[in-house]
């Protein structure tokens, strides 16, 4: 078999390992709750931002529900771009690590090559997406759909309002 021609670190498997080792993008990996909470950490700093715009559109003393709402709805943006990243990241890997070849550079972005990855390489990789990043993928658009049906319920009680 031929050595692979790939640096290391563009490999597919230790591009999945650098990630999953990062501060931001492990939180995907985290249990529910730590996973959670970080969210909620999310969407409360956000409101240092979107509590004083939805504060200059509604005064909070003489229109609360439309400044809960608007706060509520542009810390939940914010929110959704984190998630939004967050699922991108580990959609890219996901799909480095499915794909029969690798596009990797061999010294810079002028002179790319593709390496077609042995049986056994693209079975562990197959693997570790099914069984690694499938559920974080998984997990992750749920958390984003659970945030758009929040938002949209937030407009749905606007607009009776």
């Amino acid at each position: 078999m031929a050595a692979c021609p790939v640096p290391p670190e563009q490999m597919p498997l230790n591009e999945y390992r650098e990630l999953n080792e990062s501060w931001f993008f492990r939180w995907a990996t985290l249990d529910l709750s730590p996973y959670l909470r970080k969210l909620g950490w999310v969407w409360l700093w956000s409101w240092a931002i979107a509590g004083p715009v939805a504060a200059a559109s509604f005064p909070p003393t003489k229109d609360p529900v439309h400044f809960l709402l608007m706060g509520a709805g542009g810390a939940s943006i914010f929110l959704s771009l984190v998630l939004l990243r967050l699922y991108l990241g580990w959609a890219y890997i996901s799909s480095r690590l499915s794909d029969a070849t690798v596009f990797y550079e061999e010294s810079g972005w002028y002179d790319g090559q593709t390496w077609s990855k042995p049986l056994e390489v693209l079975t562990q990789d197959r693997l570790v997406v099914t069984y690694q990043v499938q559920p974080l993928l998984k997990r992750l658009k749920k958390t984003l759909a659970i945030l758009t049906l929040t938002l949209l319920s937030g407009g749905l009680v606007w607009v009776w309002l």
